[in-house]
């Protein structure tokens, strides 16, 4: 499946290259500002299918989300982010280089020509600037000092450079100009794009908070700095999620509503209830160990790949870091009964030690064992997950918890020599 996407995206990006090659000659590539202008095209071209995948990535398709999951989508999204940008960078510096050299003038001259005459290029450089400031804020050293709702807000405005760009390139881009074939193809994939973010990130989100009307109906300290959030609804029977999955979830109050943030169901439906854990780390999570009963949710999912069906193995290893236990535990009611888990609960504290008890419980119906991994860091030696599972190499195996602990245990199965596709991995981060 991954791969045949990846085809078909390949295939697109070089028929989008295809585009600019085939629309210039020779003899307009040998004039002046030729070969700049050439560069502009192709560039821009380029950056823009790009930066339309990225749109693609996190538009919540489910064939997308089921292949890839929240982390194989984060990864991509962040190999890809840098390509676009630089890319339609490119294309604006060059298209400007290329028209200064056609009409013998300076760059900064013509670049207020291009601005202030061209159909659609005002708007255009809007959304190009939109998108410099979004990729400069999204700078590891920068993003790491923004809260993670400003972030968030921010990055929304890159739907609205990239729906402000579109109109320049038909109305001047080599390859549409008297191309209708051309420009309708093009307009039907931004369209197709656009369609998808509506409809997944939008309206189904709204279908499904309609249908299940979720409300808060008690929140209950389940260790010091963990809460869980029990919520009441309608027809969860027919709410489609695995353990181990997650929803992005809007708490419909004064300060919370404009927000949304992911968090695991520490446990299946059971109808009429719902059950999600949260770690107090921020402001947000500490609003939400305070939230009233009766307080209306709004949800979008369920997302994540962090499921049993992608175990292709018989048994399964399930290896949990602090809160990391919410998505272990609910993952656990999707194994069947006699499989022979083996589960390791890794925290600094053993008061830290989330769900245990329920933990022990669902393992010991399904025959199988549970590890407790108490002390500091430099005090537990994930290397010697070899000794406590002793046939790991013949199990799927399931990370989820904070980044730097999920990348460190993915490291040690590498080297333990663990398949990659026997690997499955959540990370809880802000």
């Amino acid at each position: 499946m991954l791969q045949a996407a990846l085809i078909v995206l390949a295939l697109g990006f070089g028929a989008t290259l295809a585009l600019a090659v085939t629309a210039t000659t020779w003899s307009q590539i040998r004039a002046p500002g030729g070969i700049a202008t050439f560069i502009g095209s192709l560039t821009g071209l380029a950056g823009t299918y790009l930066a339309l995948v990225m749109v693609l990535l996190v538009s919540r398709v489910p064939a997308v989300e089921r292949v890839l999951g929240q982390d194989g989508l984060l990864r991509w999204h962040r190999k890809l982010a840098p390509w676009p940008l630089s890319l339609i960078v490119a294309h604006v510096v060059f298209l400007t280089v290329g028209y200064a050299e056609v009409a013998k003038t300076g760059v900064w001259h013509e670049f207020g020509v291009l601005v202030n005459s061209f159909p659609d290029v005002l708007l255009a450089t809007i959304g190009f600037f939109i998108m410099v400031a979004i990729g400069i804020i999204s700078i590891r050293a920068i993003r790491q000092r923004i809260p993670r709702e400003r972030w968030w807000a921010l990055h929304l405005f890159m739907y609205l450079a990239l729906a402000i760009s579109f109109a320049h390139v038909i109305a001047l881009g080599p390859s549409f100009v008297g191309h209708p074939l051309t420009q309708m193809l093009w307009s039907a994939l931004w369209a197709a794009t656009a369609g998808l973010v509506l409809v997944y990130r939008i309206g189904l989100p709204i279908v499904r908070t309609m249908r299940h009307r979720l409300v808060v109906v008690e929140v209950r300290e389940e260790t010091p700095g963990v809460v869980s959030v029990v919520c009441r609804g309608q027809n969860l029977e027919r709410l489609a999620i695995s353990g181990g999955q997650f929803f992005e979830w809007r708490f419909l109050t004064r300060g919370m509503w404009w927000q949304a943030h992911p968090f695991s169901i520490s446990a299946l439906p059971r109808p009429p209830h719902l059950r999600l854990t949260v770690k107090v780390v921020g402001d947000f999570t500490a609003a939400v160990s305070r939230l009233r009963p009766g307080t209306k949710i709004a949800i979008e999912g369920p997302y994540g790949a962090f499921t049993s069906h992608h175990r292709d193995r018989e048994k399964a290893a399930l290896i949990a870091g602090g809160v990391g236990v919410t998505a272990v535990r609910s993952l656990l009611e999707d194994l069947p009964r006699g499989c022979d888990p083996v589960v390791v609960l890794r925290a600094s504290r053993p008061e830290d030690l989330v769900f245990s008890d329920e933990v022990a419980e669902l393992v010991r119906q399904r025959k199988g064992r549970v590890h407790e991994l108490v002390g500091a860091r430099s005090q537990v030696n994930m290397h010697g997950l070899i000794d406590l599972i002793p046939d790991l190499r013949q199990r799927d195996v399931y990370v989820a918890g904070p980044e730097q602990f999920v990348l460190e245990v993915c490291t040690t199965l590498r080297r333990l020599g663990v398949a990659a596709d026997a690997t499955h991995a959540e990370v809880y981060s802000l």
